[in-house]
């Protein structure tokens, strides 16, 4: 019997609405891995709400992963997600150099900003230390913004057609990382993902709601941790959770769902469990 397989998934946790953690966790598991989180923040809900409850887990984080040094856990995957300090990103980046070994995968998706815009919280000094840690990456997910930021290029809007994609790609694979996915490359009624890994690139397009769901960023990410977890070709992987994730923005559409609740993935668990 194959061993289970653990995830180290490193970012925040809201207690309702889904995103970051709460919706990594149940997906994980559903593809049949354990998912062990060690929380960069404790929300009561994201902060695309009037109000929140916050508390910063900076001082925690280490004494997490110490703890888990001293249990000697093994992870097959560590995945990050959205870091809120420079001091956040050394900690990844020692974490990594702590419980990396031969067959761990590494997952980054560098939450930096987006439309052009890096979030008034990213300092140029964490910019500096993010790319820093992209070099690390086996599989990373920048969206437009990000991805022109980790290679120093200037934003062309939403939309960039495959030769722009595969210089942006090319330039952030030249620092280190593995496969660059390039995500939401909007294209008038559609939405693409553009993928990078052996010199070679691929576009894969569904087509784009009218609603803009917190949290779909964090579905992509974690649908593809797993399968890269479970070593699916990253082609594949991105074939699939692009049409995984349109599905359920499609039903959460039909759901009437508001913006800030984040999509239904739970309809659509089953099928991550065959996958």
């Amino acid at each position: 019997m194959d061993r289970l397989k653990t995830v180290a998934a490193i970012n925040d946790l809201s207690g309702s609405s889904r995103c970051s953690l709460t919706v990594a966790m149940p997906v994980i598991a559903a593809m049949g891995m354990q998912c062990c989180v060690l929380p960069t923040a404790i929300l009561s809900n994201h902060t695309g709400y009037d109000n929140y409850f916050f508390e910063d887990y900076t001082d925690n984080m280490q004494k997490f992963a110490d703890n888990w040094q001293k249990q000697k856990l093994h992870f097959d995957c560590i995945y990050s997600g959205f870091l809120g300090s420079d001091k956040q990103i050394e900690i990844v980046e020692r974490f990594i150099s702590d419980f990396r070994s031969d067959d761990t995968k590494i997952v980054i998706d560098p939450v930096m900003g987006d439309n052009g815009r890096i979030y008034t919280t990213y300092t140029e000094k964490m910019c500096s230390k993010m790319k820093q840690l992209a070099s690390h990456a086996d599989v990373i997910t920048p969206n437009i913004t990000e991805a022109c930021t980790l290679a120093d290029m200037d934003y062309p809007g939403e939309f960039i057609d495959e030769v722009f994609a595969d210089t942006l790609a090319e330039k952030i694979s030249s620092m280190g990382a593995r496969a660059v996915i390039i995500t939401g490359i909007k294209n008038g009624d559609s939405i693409s993902n553009y993928v990078y890994s052996g010199g070679r690139g691929q576009m894969y397009t569904s087509l784009i709601t009218p609603k803009y769901y917190t949290g779909t960023g964090d579905l992509f990410s974690s649908v593809l941790c797993g399968l890269v977890t479970k070593d699916r070709d990253v082609f594949e992987a991105v074939e699939f959770t692009t049409r995984y994730v349109h599905k359920v923005t499609e039903y959460s559409l039909a759901m009437n769902m508001h913006e800030n609740e984040g999509v239904c993935f739970e309809k659509f668990m089953r099928e991550l469990t065959e996958v």
